[in-house]
C-alpha cells in the first residue's frame, strides 16, 4: 500500500527547486516506492519566492520562517537547501523534531558542524541523506565496481577535477557564498566536497593530504537585492572576498594509492568541467561529467600502448534502468536528484540508509577541514572527523 508522505522545502533558491522537481518526478520513474512525497510547505525568507513557488509546483502552504516547518505535523521530511550557515541549526532542530532530512552538501561551515547534524538524527532515529549527486550517476557507480573487481590492477594513483567559471565574471555579485560567516569555505564547501566524496567513494579513506588555496578575485560588488543562484551585481558597494576560489591538495590514501584533488570557480573557459581519472597496475577508468554515460576503461596486460575504451553505461549499471531503456540514451543533472530523492524515501520507508549518509557528509567535511588546516601550516595533514 502506498503511503502519503508530507515533504518540506526550506530555502528556494535553484537547489530548493531541484529538490521539489525530485520530489515531483520520483514516483514515475520509481513506481513502487511505498511512499508518494506530497508538497505541503515551502520556507524562503525572501519576500514572493514561496508564494511563486506553491503556484508552480503545488505546495500547499508556505511560510518565511523555518521554525514553522518543524513544528508543522503535516510534514514528515524535509529539503534543506538554505544557505550553509544555516545547515546546523535547521537541520538540528528538524531532527529534533521528528523530521527526516535531506541536507545539500557541505551540511554546515565544519567538520564539527556536520558532526552535530549527524550526532540529531542518530538521536532522533530519523533518516538523513545528503546532496553527493555525482557518486549518483550510474558511470561513477560502474567505475567503482570495476575498481573493487581489480579490473584495472591495484590503484597507483588518481586525479579529481572540478572546474567551473559560475564565479569567474568580476561582477558576479558578492553573495554568502563569498563570506566567512555565512560560506564559512569558499570553493571547498562548494565543489571539493564534491571530490572528497568521490574520492572515498572509488577509492576509500584519506590518510594524509597538504593542500594549497588562492583567491584570484579578492573584490566583488555587494548585491543590492535578493538573490539566487550565481547572479551579477554591478555598481554595489565592493566588498572583499573572503574565502578561496581555488584548492589544490595531494592526497595519500590508506590504501597506498597517491591522488591529486583540484578544484576551482572562476576557471574561465570551463563549465561543469568534472571528473576524474583512476589508474591501476593493469589499467584505468576515466569519467567526465559533461559525459555523464560514459566511462573510458583501459584494461588488459599489455601495460604499454594498450588502448581505451568508450563504455556507454546502460541499463545494468546503477540506476540507469528507471530512466532510460538501453545504453547510449542520457541521462542529466536532474535525474541524478531523482535518483537521490528515490534513495532518501526508500531510506524513510525501510529504515535503512540507501546512498550518501551524514556518516559520508562528516568525513568529507573533515577531509576539508584538513585542507584548509594545510593550506594554513604548509605542512601535510590527517583529516580528524570530530568524535
Amino acid at each position: 500500500m502506498v503511503q502519503a508522505f508530507g515533504v518540506a522545502v526550506v530555502g528556494f533558491g535553484w537547489m530548493g527547486r531541484v529538490h521539489t522537481q525530485a520530489y515531483a518526478r520520483v514516483r514515475h520513474h520509481y513506481p513502487h516506492l511505498a511512499l508518494r512525497p506530497e508538497l505541503v510547505t515551502v520556507a524562503e525568507e525572501v519576500p514572493g519566492r514561496a508564494e511563486e513557488a506553491a503556484a508552480q509546483f503545488g505546495f500547499a502552504s508556505t511560510t518565511r520562517d523555518w521554525r514553522e516547518v518543524a513544528a508543522d505535523p503535516r510534514v514528515h521530511a524535509v529539503s534543506i537547501t538554505a544557505p550553509n550557515f544555516l545547515h546546523r541549526e535547521i537541520a538540528v532542530a528538524m531532527a529534533a523534531a521528528g523530521k527526516h532530512i535531506w541536507i545539500e552538501k557541505p551540511v554546515g561551515l565544519t567538520a564539527r558542524d556536520a558532526r552535530a547534524v549527524a550526532d540529531a538524527v542518530a538521536e532522533a532515529g530519523v533518516q538523513g541523506a545528503v546532496g553527493f549527486n555525482y557518486r549518483n550517476a550510474p558511470a561513477v557507480e560502474a567505475a567503482r565496481h570495476l575498481i573493487a573487481a581489480g579490473e584495472i590492477g591495484a590503484v597507483t594513483h588518481a586525479r579529481i577535477r572540478l572546474f567551473s567559471d559560475y564565479a569567474a565574471h568580476p561582477e558576479g555579485a558578492l553573495t554568502w557564498r563569498f563570506e566567512r560567516e555565512r560560506g564559512g569555505s569558499g570553493v571547498l564547501g562548494d565543489l571539493a566536497s564534491h571530490g572528497a566524496d568521490l574520492a572515498r567513494f572509488l577509492l576509500g579513506e584519506i590518510a594524509s593530504l597538504t593542500a594549497d588555496t588562492a583567491v584570484f578575485l579578492p573584490e566583488r560588488a555587494r548585491p543590492t537585492g535578493a538573490t539566487a543562484g550565481h547572479a551579477r551585481a554591478a555598481g554595489g558597494e565592493p566588498g572583499p572576498v573572503e574565502n578561496e576560489d581555488y584548492v589544490s591538495c595531494l592526497l595519500r590514501f590508506a590504501s597506498g594509492a597517491r591522488g591529486v584533488l583540484e578544484a576551482c570557480r572562476v576557471s574561465v573557459g570551463e563549465q561543469n568541467n568534472y571528473g576524474f581519472e583512476v589508474h591501476g597496475t593493469t589499467g584505468a577508468v576515466h569519467w567526465d561529467f559533461r559525459r555523464m554515460n560514459e566511462l573510458g576503461v583501459s584494461r588488459g596486460t599489455a601495460y604499454q600502448d594498450q588502448p581505451v575504451s568508450t563504455v556507454y553505461v546502460g541499463p545494468g549499471h546503477g540506476e540507469f534502468a528507471a530512466f532510460q531503456p538501453g545504453a547510449a540514451n542520457a541521462m542529466g543533472y536532474d535525474d541524478l536528484k531523482v535518483v537521490e530523492a528515490h534513495r532518501f524515501l526508500r531510506s524513510v520507508a525501510e529504515g535503512t540508509p540507501y546512498g550518501a549518509t551524514l556518516t559520508d557528509a562528516v568525513h568529507s567535511a573533515a577531509v576539508l577541514d584538513a585542507m584548509a588546516r594545510s593550506a594554513e601550516r604548509g605542512t601535510w595533514v590527517s583529516p580528524e572527523p570530530p568524535g
